[in-house]
């Protein structure tokens, strides 16, 4: 009986091995085949949108940027009219600051303990971005608040913790841990800021870069390729296809910096230009000022532009006060045209010019009457006084398909290709379309053609040029693809140079713009301005003056505008209020800034003025 439950007890044991021996087999290959099948397809796994396979690729690829410095803009004498800064800023985290060195942080960051104790406690009271507080900005790396930090990072001061014991350990309560610590959480960030030495003074030709760094107006503007250049780019990505594997560096985009651009200004006649307008049309309570002067060889040596911005200053814009008037805006010039008249007729033998020539103003021409003041005028004195009845009288002897081509050869109603994107060609409307009126009124600066103050500029250049005008420069190395254009002939240039001449003296409308010791000539004009698409009568006026100096080979041609000048004073009496003119407003900004201008300039030389 006991020999079979033995034999009995072994059948079963022996049996119920060979079943569990089957299920950990069976369990084994199971698993086998799954891991098997895992490894094959494990590169074929979604995670999120990419395989793993993908995602591992993408975490062993890494991409570089580095950005490229912007270019700085020069005046014609290598002198800095904009430049990046590279800046410094001081990036607090408060959570790691140690309060034993509060006291010293402020006094290194220059600013009161208190102010800087309530700038960390606001900033923890925060949940989000409480680890970043920019305590300060815009540092200089030559700032003494750099090197103050430099010195405090080298100080150890001794910084005690309390924190609780362990239980079990020892006695339950606080215990207070010291050690010599650094300063914990100060951070030097490296910062740019675009600079503009200059200031306000030339901020509508220079422009400005937006937040993002990027030209808004213009040279920064219509630069901003040139200037910006190009940002690097390089990706670093392991090559798992090589023996042992590698990283491969490989430049995507390569790094351009931005160039320099070299523009005609010359700063110091900027400056003294900018400053003249400014006083101007603060004395004289203009809604606005501005101003143009040429070199001979049509460059641009300033234009200034009054109410203007500091760019400098990011809380301040006033989209009007980056406006270029000069270029941007239309205008009829008024009696600055009435030369050109002259010059024309002289060319076409349709007057003398001479002191023996006169001309009857005693009958009416269309709307303009006689004054009853005078009767036979020279040329000479027509210009002087700048009369409009004397003028048309003159414009009467000469074709309007003549005045249209010379006003086209002039370059009125065509764009100067300076700054495209900001420039106002203004008008010269083809004969076909002109009035009874239209040439006579074009000959004194009204009618069918409307222009810009750098226009007016160039067209002046003919008493520089032997009747011939260049293309105007701004930009340095950059081609203009034109030609000097023949409009006049020299003697006929010459002989008008020496009349404007009687302009700026005491007996000329002009001679609030006479400089003691220099030969000048120039032109004064008035025009009323268009409001509502009528000409104001109540005194809403433009005035103007264009000189140039000397009168034989002209170095400087300057022209000026102010935009509604409403108190202007005579000369002989300075509390004296009298109507504005160009003679008494425009002109004397002329003087103002020729003078400082010449007085710096020891190429031309002084003459006794009689």
């Amino acid at each position: 009986m006991i020999v079979k439950l033995k034999e009995m007890f072994k059948l079963s044991r022996t049996q119920h091995y060979s079943r569990r021996q089957n299920i950990i087999k069976w369990s084994f290959i199971v698993l086998f085949c799954g891991f098997g099948y895992r490894v094959m397809t494990i590169h074929q796994l979604d995670a999120g949108n990419i395989t793993l396979q993908e995602r591992g690729n993408q975490q062993a690829y890494n991409t570089f940027k580095s950005k490229a410095r912007r270019g700085d803009i020069l005046d014609r004498n290598g002198d800095t009219l904009a430049s990046t800064l590279i800046l410094k800023k001081v990036n607090l985290d408060p959570t790691q600051i140690q309060p034993v060195f509060i006291s010293k942080l402020a006094k290194a960051l220059e600013i009161p303990e208190a102010e800087l104790q309530e700038k960390i406690k606001k900033k923890l009271s925060r949940h989000l971005g409480r680890k970043n507080l920019v305590i300060r900005k815009n540092l200089r790396l030559n700032s003494p608040i750099l090197a103050n930090l430099e010195r405090l990072n080298k100080v150890k001061l001794r910084v005690c913790q309390s924190h609780l014991t362990k239980p079990g350990l020892t006695k339950p309560g606080l215990v207070k841990n010291c050690k010599m610590q650094n300063i914990r959480g100060v951070r030097l960030q490296t910062d740019t800021r675009r600079y503009y030495p200059k200031s306000a003074s030339l901020a509508p030709l220079i422009g400005r870069v937006n937040h993002n760094g990027i030209g808004a107006s213009g040279i920064e503007g219509e630069f901003e390729p040139t200037l910006a250049g190009q940002d690097g780019v390089k990706s670093l990505s392991f090559d798992q296809f090589t023996q042992g594997g590698y990283f491969n560096l490989a430049v995507d985009t390569p790094l351009k910096h931005g160039q320099d651009i070299s523009l005609t200004i010359d700063a110091n006649i900027q400056f003294y230009t900018y400053a003249a307008i400014k006083k101007s049309v603060e004395k004289h309570k203009a809604d606005s000022g501005s101003a143009i002067i040429l070199n001979a060889e049509g460059e641009i040596l300033a234009l200034a532009n009054y109410p203007a911005d500091d760019p400098n200053d990011k809380t301040v814009y006033h989209a009007e006060n980056y406006r270029n008037h000069v270029l941007s805006d239309k205008i009829e010039p008024g009696s600055t045209m009435k030369p050109f008249t002259m010059l024309l007729a002289l060319d076409k033998g349709k007057i003398t010019a001479t002191d023996d020539e006169k001309i009857d103003v005693t009958k009416r021409i269309g709307h303009l009457k006689p004054d009853g003041k005078y009767f036979k005028m020279t040329v000479k004195k027509i210009l002087q006084k700048s009369h409009n009845l004397g003028t048309v009288n003159v414009s009467e002897r000469l074709t309007k398909e003549d005045m249209y081509n010379t006003w086209n050869k002039l370059g009125f109603g065509r764009s100067l290709g300076l700054i495209p994107n900001i420039e106002t060609p203004g008008t010269l409307k083809t004969t076909h379309s002109w009035s009874t009126s239209s040439k006579r009124t074009l000959s004194y600066g009204y009618g069918p053609m409307q222009t810009n103050l750098a226009q007016l500029a160039r067209a002046y250049l003919v008493f520089a040029n032997n009747g011939a005008i260049p293309p105007l420069k701004l930009v340095k190395g950059v081609s203009t693809y034109q030609e000097k254009t023949q409009v006049f002939n020299k003697a006929s240039t010459d002989k008008i140079a020496s009349l404007l001449d009687a302009v700026v003296s005491l007996k000329g409308s002009g001679y609030r713009a006479r400089i003691k010791g220099y030969n000048i000539a120039g032109k004064t004009g008035t025009a009323e301005m268009l409001i509502n698409g009528k000409y104001n009568k109540d005194g809403a006026k433009r005035t103007f003056f264009v000189g140039f100096v000397p009168v034989k080979k002209p170095k400087y041609i300057m022209v000026v505008r102010l935009d509604y000048p409403k108190e202007c004073y005579a000369n002989w009496n300075p509390k004296l209020k009298i109507s504005c003119e160009g003679s008494n407003s425009a002109a004397i900004v002329f003087k103002e800034a020729m003078e400082n201008i010449l007085s710096s300039d020891q190429s031309i030389k002084r003459t006794i003025k009689k």
